[in-house]
């Protein structure tokens, strides 16, 4: 018998080392399974158990539950957390699982689940075929997953064609936004599909040293990736002859201090470096002047995992997902005042509304919902008119926002939204690295003016104030710390002018 019970952070927060602890000693000729997340956290700690019908689940099963559980198991009786086959359920049935598709399923260092669950095919037809790589993801349209959607192949295809001793991989792992925690379930659910991922697109650009910059808050991945890379070198998977071939390529990974700035591509270079993580100037681009000052591929965590089902299945077979000029899938994380939060991987075009009132089931709480976050503390807020929007880039940037890394958060009509436009001012203060002025000062400044306005000093021409200020930061600052931070305060300014003592636009009683 296997009984499966996750290891992921989420799950080991509300007692699932307990859990396993006590299947384990009241269930001696079971076998423990510790595997990822399936992504349903409002269910953890979530138990499957192997069976004919296939895995069944239960949950939420804290450690109070963990006793009554085995002795379910034990005589085959009932129990009144079970949920049914997990692969039925309607969470896990209406995905589009393509990145995520081990995530919860194998067991996360183990080659041999990896290899048996459809792992390495992707690497084994880049080594055989290195040339048509690039055109395969040209086909595939996938695109960075970080946030600015830039065309992976394109720069890919950059750093192919500069000649260089040494050519670098870095991979962007400090997860920093609010309501993000995509890179850190698969890192720890799934690693090899990461270094899978890595090795092909090392295979691709000729890149001989990669690194994994993970935020140092994430402990959990931090392990995990460290032993999957040990594992890999073992099994040629990465190292001086990936799978027997000629290409050479090993990673290795390096934690951040805590610094949200060190997400932003060039200022986790200055960090790989050494130095202080402050923000470079462009051009030089990273795929010409990178890391050390060598042509460099960045990208992060979701971009790269989703290149071996690529390689697999093909260019064409990732693009029939999504929308024509958003392809493939994008992996949407729910939190904030959600009844169920986690992780949901769809094609591209989803609406809003459906994430939140169908997978969602709405606000925790149980009274309205006011806003929505998508994109992290740099993204707008988006009211409940606007949930009909399709989660792609072109349909978010028409109504001025952004899809980000994909996180969600959502605010019920409790929230305070001079409070949280305030708030992205404060976080970028503090944030910043303190290059470029409009950053620097810019965001201090927004405070200030916006507790001007919540105090009821001049509101109508503080707002004015707000607006220009806001302007500056968006056009005169060197990355989209400062850029995008007006992004939260004015789409909370434009929509909820109620919350700042003022009247909507264009109204004067």
């Amino acid at each position: 018998m296997k009984i499966f019970v996750p290891t992921d952070s989420s799950a080991k927060s509300v007692g699932s080392e307990i859990v396993a602890s006590t299947l384990r000693a009241a269930l001696p000729e079971a076998q423990i399974v510790r595997n990822g997340s399936r992504g349903m956290l409002w269910l953890e700690p979530l138990v499957e158990v192997e069976t004919a019908l296939g895995r069944v689940a239960y949950g939420p099963i804290f450690p109070e539950d963990a006793e009554s559980l085995a002795q379910a198991i034990a005589s085959h009786g009932a129990h009144h957390k079970f949920l049914g086959v997990t692969e039925d359920l309607p969470w896990i049935r209406e995905q589009n699982r393509l990145t995520f598709a081990r995530v919860g399923i194998a067991e996360p260092l183990n080659p041999t689940d990896y290899v048996e669950l459809g792992g390495l095919v992707g690497l084994r037809n880049a080594v055989a075929n290195p040339n048509t790589i690039v055109d395969q993801v040209m086909t595939s349209g996938l695109r960075g997953r970080g946030g600015a959607g830039f065309p992976a192949a394109i720069k890919w295809r950059t750093v192919a064609q500069c000649e260089s001793e040494v050519k670098y991989l870095c991979i962007n792992a400090d997860e920093g936004d609010s309501g993000t925690f995509a890179d850190r379930m698969l890192m720890e659910g799934d690693p090899f599909t990461l270094i899978e991922g890595m090795a092909i697109t090392a295979i691709a650009t000729g890149a001989s040293v990669g690194f994994i910059y993970i935020r140092s808050e994430y402990p959990d991945a931090i392990r995990v990736m460290n032993a999957a890379l040990t594992i890999a070198r073992e099994q040629g998977w990465i190292g001086n002859s990936i799978l027997g071939s000629e290409f050479t390529f090993d990673a290795y990974v390096r934690v951040g201090a805590g610094s949200y700035v060190c997400g932003e591509e060039t200022a986790m270079l200055e960090s790989l470096e050494g130095k202080r993580g402050m923000v470079r100037p462009k051009p030089p681009i990273p795929a010409l002047e990178g890391l050390f000052g060598k042509p460099t591929v960045i990208n992060n965590v979701m971009t790269i995992a989703a290149v071996p089902y690529i390689l697999t299945h093909g260019g064409a077979a990732y693009a029939d997902f999504g929308t024509e000029k958003s392809t493939g899938t994008s992996v949407y994380q729910l939190a904030g005042n959600i009844a169920q939060g986690g992780i949901i991987e769809l094609g591209f075009g989803v609406t809003l509304r459906h994430l939140v009132d169908h997978f969602g089931a709405g606000t925790r709480s149980g009274t309205p919902l006011r806003a929505v976050q998508v994109g992290g503390p740099l993204g707008a807020y988006l009211s409940e008119e606007q949930l009909d929007v399709p989660m792609d880039y072109e349909s978010l940037a028409g109504i001025d926002a952004m899809l980000g890394h994909g996180g969600i958060v959502v605010f019920d009509d409790s929230v305070d939204m001079a409070q949280q436009a305030r708030f992205a001012m404060e976080f970028c203060a503090e944030e910043s690295c303190g290059k470029c002025t409009p950053c620097r000062i810019g965001s201090t400044r927004g405070v200030e003016v916006i507790d001007l306005i919540i105090r009821g000093e001049d509101r109508a021409g503080n707002r004015d104030l707000l607006v220009d200020l806001c302007e500056v930061m968006t056009d005169g600052s060197l990355c989209a710390m400062g850029g995008l931070t007006p992004m939260p305060v004015l789409s909370a300014l434009t929509k909820f002018p109620e919350d700042f003592g003022l009247l909507p636009e264009g109204h004067t009683t």
